[in-house]
C-alpha cells in the first residue's frame, strides 16, 4: 500500500513538474507579426476593428489547440503552485480508492458456494475438512467460518461470540484508509474556493493599483480566480464517485458475513446434534 501510493505521488509531480516547465518555456505565438505582414499586403484588411481582430486571433489559437494544451494553459493560468495542492489531492485520492477497489474486489467471494462446500465438508469429514475448505478459500467470509469451526469444540456461544469479534476485524479491515479519500473529497473544493478568494484579492489588489476599474482586468483576475474552485470540485466529485463505490462494495460484502455468519452457525448446532 506504501508503495502503491509512492508510486502514484511520484508519478503525479513528474506529470505536474514537466507540463509546468513546459507550458512556462514555449514560446507565444506572435499574432501581431502576422498582423502586420497581412496589413502591409492588403491595405482594406484594416477595415476591421481592433476587437474583431484580436477577437478572430484568440479563437483561431483556442481551435488549433489541443485538449491537453488548454488543460495545461488552464493550469498554468490558475496558479501552477496552488493547483498543483489540488492535483496532488486527486492523485492521492485516486491511489487510495484504487488499492481499496481491487481489494475489495478480490476479497468478494461466491458465498453460496462456500457455503454449500462447508456443509458437504462437514458431513464428510468433519470440521478439520471444513477447516481445509476455509483455507484454501480467500475472503473475509471463508476467515470468519475459519474462526467459528476452530472454536466449534468450545460450544455454539463460544462460536457465536468469536464470529461476531472477528467480523468486526474484518470490516475494519475493509474500511481501511477510506476515512482518507474522505479527506480529500473534503479538502479539495475547500482549496479551490481558498484559490479564489486569493486569486479576488489578488484582482482587487491591482484594480487598486491601476486606478481604475477596466472590464478586462476584472474579467481577467476573476476568471483565473475560479479556475481554482472548478479544479477542485471537479476533484471531488472523481473521488466522490470512486468513495461510493467503495462504501457500496464494503457493504455488499458486510451483508454476506452476516448472512453467512447466521448459516454457519445453523451447520454447527446440526453437525453436533448429527453427533450425539
Amino acid at each position: 500500500m506504501k508503495k502503491l501510493l509512492a508510486l502514484f505521488a511520484v508519478i503525479g509531480m513528474l506529470v505536474i513538474a514537466s507540463n509546468v516547465t513546459f507550458a512556462q518555456t514555449e514560446e507565444p505565438t506572435d499574432t501581431t507579426v502576422v498582423a502586420a505582414d497581412s496589413t502591409s499586403v492588403d491595405s482594406t484588411a484594416v477595415a476591421e476593428t481592433p476587437d474583431e481582430t484580436v477577437a478572430e486571433e484568440e479563437g483561431d489559437v483556442i481551435e488549433g489547440q489541443t485538449f491537453h494544451q488548454v488543460i495545461k494553459a488552464k493550469f498554468i493560468e490558475g496558479g501552477a503552485e496552488f493547483m498543483a495542492i489540488v492535483v496532488l489531492c486527486l492523485i492521492f485520492g485516486l491511489a487510495i480508492a484504487i488499492e481499496r477497489i481491487l481489494t475489495l474486489n478480490f476479497s468478494s467471494t461466491n458465498t453460496k458456494k462456500l457455503m454449500a462446500n462447508v456443509e458437504e465438508a462437514l458431513g464428510q469429514g468433519g470440521i478439520e475438512a471444513a477447516k481445509e475448505v476455509c483455507r484454501n478459500t480467500r475472503g473475509p467470509v471463508a476467515s470468519i467460518f475459519y474462526q467459528g469451526l476452530d472454536r466449534s469444540d468450545e460450544g455454539i456461544e463460544i462460536v457465536e461470540k468469536s464470529v461476531v469479534a472477528y467480523g468486526g476485524v474484518q470490516t475494519g479491515l475493509l474500511e481501511k484508509n477510506l476515512s482518507w479519500v474522505s479527506l480529500f473529497i473534503a479538502l479539495a473544493p475547500m482549496l479551490g474556493f481558498m484559490g479564489t478568494v486569493i486569486g479576488m484579492i489578488a484582482a482587487f489588489d491591482a484594480i487598486k493599483a491601476a486606478g481604475d476599474i477596466s472590464p478586462s482586468l476584472v474579467a481577467g483576475g476573476i476568471s483565473q480566480a475560479l479556475i481554482t474552485t472548478v479544479t477542485g470540485l471537479i476533484v471531488a466529485i472523481i473521488l466522490q464517485i470512486l468513495y461510493n463505490y467503495c462504501v457500496a462494495k464494503i457493504d455488499s460484502i458486510v451483508n454476506d458475513m452476516e448472512d453467512a455468519s447466521i448459516t454457519l452457525i445453523d451447520m454447527l448446532t446440526k453437525y453436533k446434534h448429527s453427533q450425539k
